[in-house]
């Protein structure tokens, strides 16, 4: 299979996705008395003046952003054979007490920002690899006591949040974290916006990217630069060969979900470093599910899920719109859940297709070409092979030398001097 065959079987699930959730989101559109294309324009309408559309870009980009990370750490579970629907849980656990932790201490600005990221991350693995261990110790399955922390998570968040960690007065209708200070704070990029000649928005374009980018591109090294890659997606496809290949499976689960679980822990940190700078009870939620999403749509990888993530984002900034022009902010759920139905059946389609383009091929490819008696094999100065013996006449047959040193044949055809 060429190259640009593979691309095109990869690149079609995704498409026929998207289309398929636009078809259906508009019949559903059309259904409830809207006209499907008043909301399409409605979704494209950045605004007239440049300062708006430049801010509309912001909002998109900053909703990408942990959208982006929270594929990333599913695909590194994903790429594992394993089912991490826990990130949910191990990104607010890690930002509730990231968020205690940079309120509490006093550093200069880049060490107490890598302070509040590592404990960030620190946090977000050590969730995770409860999972791990009680998948590799006492075979639970990851999906099962990854649900179940997410709720646990979500309960010691709130206690925290309420309890230990409360910086909020008494009374107040937002509860809240102590504010982190300044020096805790990530830099926006609106500098890069308007040396690029855009317009200054209102809002500010968090500097998260950057690290996000880094973090996509370390991934992507990663599962396809090095050994570690290779086993962990040869572990991934069949765990029993790769351990008959020496790779330890059990260790290739832990370390999968320990990076998982760190990724996720950064899902929060745009939200809280660049914008919020304290957890509350009106933080982000949802962003680990919908990392799933993603995950799936970006097909596990990094640039795929960079496109995924721009997709997500760009329909959650179209839910104020559409309320605006009277269709229900509901369309745009319809359409994530009809991509996310799409993406699953469109992923097996085309892995049904690559399957059989791929039997096909074994099943044509051509005989090797030889001089008709050596089976395309040739021995030094284009005579037969060591191993084969003398043969007469112009049939087929091959004269190999049995174990006494008699030539034999290894078919039925046979030369005329067999």
């Amino acid at each position: 299979m060429t190259g640009l065959r593979r691309l095109g079987l990869s690149l079609m699930a995704p498409a026929i996705a998207v289309v398929v959730a636009l078809a259906l989101s508009a019949a559903v559109i059309a259904l409830i008395g809207q006209n499907p294309a008043t909301a399409v324009r409605v979704m494209f309408d950045f605004g007239d003046s440049p300062a708006q559309q430049t801010q509309a870009i912001v909002v998109v980009l900053n909703r990408a952003v942990p959208l982006f990370l929270a594929g990333l750490a599913v695909s590194v579970a994903f790429r594992m054979g394993l089912f991490n629907i826990g990130v949910e849980g191990q990104y607010r656990i890690a930002t509730v007490l990231a968020a205690g932790a940079g309120a509490a201490v006093a550093l200069p600005g880049p060490l107490h920002l890598l302070l509040i990221i590592v404990v960030a991350m620190v946090v977000g693995a050590f969730w995770a690899g409860i999972v791990a261990v009680l998948k590799v110790t006492r075979g639970v399955s990851e999906v099962i006591s990854s649900i179940m922390l997410n709720f646990i998570a979500l309960g010691l968040a709130s206690y925290l949040l309420t309890g230990p960690l409360r910086g909020s007065p008494e009374g107040a209708s937002i509860i809240t974290t102590s504010p982190i200070p300044e020096s805790g704070w990530f830099p926006g990029l609106n500098g890069v916006l308007t040396g690029l000649g855009l317009a200054e928005p209102r809002s500010e374009l968090y500097g998260f990217l950057v690290v996000a980018v880094v973090v996509g591109v370390a991934v992507a090294v990663l599962v396809k630069r090095t050994r570690f890659g290779f086993d962990l997606r040869a572990t991934g496809m069949s765990p029993s060969a790769a351990t008959a290949s020496g790779v330890d499976a059990r260790r290739m689960v832990l370390k999968a979900m320990l990076i998982s679980g760190a990724i996720a822990g950064l899902i929060g940190m745009p939200d809280l470093l660049g914008d919020a700078r304290s957890y509350n009870t009106e933080f982000t939620a949802g962003l680990g599910f919908l990392g799933i999403a993603v995950a799936l749509l970006g097909r596990n990888s990094p640039l795929g899920i960079a496109f995924g993530a721009l997709l997500f984002a760009f329909l959650d900034r179209a839910a104020i719109p559409l309320q605006f022009a009277d269709i229900p902010a509901s369309v745009v759920t319809i359409i994530q859940g009809t991509i996310v139905l799409a993406v699953v059946i469109a992923n097996e389609i085309a892995r049904r297709v690559t399957r059989q383009q791929a039997e096909r091929g074994s099943a044509v490819a051509p005989p090797a070409t030889g001089d008709g008696s050596t089976g395309g094999e040739q021995g030094p100065g284009d005579g037969p092979p060591p191993d084969v013996g003398p043969t007469t006449g112009t049939g087929t047959g091959v004269g190999v030398r049995n174990a006494s040193g008699e030539p034999g044949r290894t078919d039925s055809r046979q030369g005329a001097g067999a």
